[in-house]
């Protein structure tokens, strides 16, 4: 069996294409269909509807609607209804593997609902717990006293490549704090957030509490514009960024942003070699096809085990399974679309001929079964100048910069060398070092000696280009309130 046929034949799991607006499943609007072509094959996995001007209204007008009602909802119905969300997730599981798999390409084997679940319980548990604060009052005597207020109608504008862990991380606390919600789902992996929404909505969220629309930059620019929306939440690159907080600006409206990053990985000579540049190949050239914003895509060495770590890295990125990511056995999949694929070749084929690195792995299309999916090979470069653009841009991709340098000042002069600043991680075993070098690290999430999973106990976002504003948290449910103060003359 090919693998167009077995895609074929896995894509009756999708949902039904179509849109939650205002309560309703809606299947056909007048704004027409997109279609969303599987990564793997290169052929049409499903055509689905995208939202209207109209539609757009309607979702803020019905979720503006709501809100009071939604506001005033007792904190432990609002409570358990994210936990029954996290249920039924829970029970979709394998469903929801099957679906990013054949719409993104990242591999069922490791895709989970989980950490998703893991964000609707936790900020199921502040809902009932994030209280106000008494302050203390002058000259005059008086109860003076803050309470959190939600904002009210929420916009999210998630990415492709995590729809289902970065909708949990905005519409979570957002609910939980009493917000109504209009989300739109990635144009390229738009079906696992459709389930989602379906999920909501089997859950019993109230009609327009939360509605979810599909589109291209049209439809994220009405929701923005929309003067019915009091904040808006974004995930995406850094260009994209300036362009929504330039629409957000015409009315003012506030916006949290999770941008890009090019995070910087430094590995010392005292390290654990074997699990270091296990951690730097992986998560930077491997897993999800290096398709992430805090992946340590530019590896830093010092001088005494430079050469070591790049043929350690190279036997790790040629042995890693590559393929059909519905195959149990792959734990590396496609890159996203054409326009993915023909970006990152871009960068790899100007590296491959600017001078400015040499090419240790890869650096080319996956052929073969599999020569008309859109695959990259692991690929690695050595003795890379910092200034080059594979260790300036993000390349989004299955690409890893390995860089020397001879001592702490000049590791983390490199490592700050950059206009992103979401994440960045380190590799020693003396403690005093990790702590020195933590403090001077221009970035908003820094791993030592590991690559800390997301979990929404922890606050994340970045610093410079890459963003401002934090998921996870008291940090993450504070995004979505503001306080108001109120003095009574006693």
């Amino acid at each position: 069996m090919t693998i167009a046929t077995r895609h074929a034949e896995a894509a009756v799991v999708l949902p039904e294409p179509g849109m939650l607006i205002a309560g309703d499943w809606v299947t056909k609007t007048t704004a027409g269909t997109m279609d969303r072509i599987d990564p793997s094959t290169n052929v049409l996995l499903s055509t689905f509807p995208i939202a209207s001007q109209d539609d757009v209204d309607r979702a803020v007008r019905s979720a503006r609607t709501a809100f009071p009602a939604w506001k005033r909802t007792p904190v432990n119905v609002r409570r358990d209804l994210l936990l029954r969300i996290g249920q039924l997730l829970l029970g979709a599981s394998d469903d929801l593997a099957q679906i990013i798999a054949l719409e993104t390409g990242h591999p069922a084997a490791l895709v989970t609902a989980d950490p998703v679940v893991d964000w609707f319980n936790y900020y199921a548990g502040w809902a009932d717990k994030f209280a106000g604060e008494v302050i203390h009052s002058y000259p005059m005597r008086a109860l003076d006293y803050a309470v959190y207020e939600p904002y009210g109608v929420i916009g999210a504008i998630v990415p492709w490549n995590g729809p289902l862990a970065v909708s949990a991380m905005k519409m979570a606390p957002a609910l939980a704090a009493g917000n109504c919600v209009v989300l739109k789902t990635p144009e390229q992996s738009p079906f696992a957030t459709m389930r989602l929404a379906q999920i909501c909505r089997e859950a019993g969220l109230p009609e327009g509490v939360l509605s979810v629309l599909n589109g291209g930059p049209e439809v994220a620019q009405a929701i923005i514009r929309h003067p019915d929306v009091r904040k808006v939440s974004f995930t995406g690159g850094p260009a994209v960024g300036s362009k929504v907080m330039a629409l957000a600006a015409e009315s003012l409206t506030p916006v949290v942003m999770e941008l890009g990053g090019k995070s910087a990985n430094l590995i010392f000579a005292d390290a654990d070699l074997e699990n270091a540049v296990q951690m730097a190949t992986m998560m930077s050239a491997v897993i999800a096809a290096g398709q992430g914003c805090l992946f340590p895509t530019r590896l830093l060495v010092q001088d005494a085990v430079y050469d070591e770590v790049v043929e350690r890295a190279k036997a790790i990125a040629e042995s890693a399974p590559q393929g059909d990511p519905l195959d149990p056995s792959v734990i590396m999949g496609p890159v996203v679309s054409c326009g993915a694929f023909e970006r990152i070749m871009g960068y790899i084929d100007i590296a491959k001929s600017d001078g400015t690195s040499r090419l240790v792995a890869g650096g080319s299309r996956l052929g073969g079964e599999f020569e008309s999916g859109f695959f990259v090979e692991p690929t690695i470069f050595a003795d890379v100048d910092n200034s080059s653009p594979i260790a300036q841009e993000e390349v989004f991709g299955p690409e890893l910069s390995i860089i020397r340098f001879k001592d702490e000042e000049e590791a983390v002069t490199i490592a700050n060398d950059s206009r992103f600043g979401l994440a960045a991680y380190l590799h020693t075993q003396d403690l005093s070092r990790a702590h020195r070098i933590a403090d001077e690290l221009d970035a908003g999430w820094i791993g030592v000696n590991s690559f800390p999973a997301m979990t929404p106990t922890a606050p994340f976002g970045g610093v410079k280009s890459s963003g401002f504003g934090r998921e996870g948290g008291r940090a993450g449910i504070e995004e979505y309130v503001h306080p108001k103060n109120i003095n009574i003359l006693l």
